[in-house]
């Protein structure tokens, strides 16, 4: 069994993961709600908005869980 400093590490390590997935996955629907606003479908692209908003507002409870 890994011990606690061990374990602290591969965690640090799985939300690091993790937060550069939630960036590249902000990035993906950013760049989805600007063609979705470009071609008229404008109540999707605020949908995606909203979805962008709550990676938003995780993305600094990750940042501190690292930490």
């Amino acid at each position: 069994m890994p011990d606690k400093s061990e374990a602290n590490i591969a965690t640090a390590d799985a939300l690091t993961l993790l937060l550069h997935n939630q960036h590249a996955i902000s990035a993906a629907i950013e760049e989805v709600t600007r063609w979705l606003s470009e071609n008229g479908v404008r109540c999707v692209a605020d949908n995606a908005v909203s979805a962008m908003e709550t990676l938003d507002a995780n993305d600094q409870g990750i940042t501190d869980a690292i930490m």
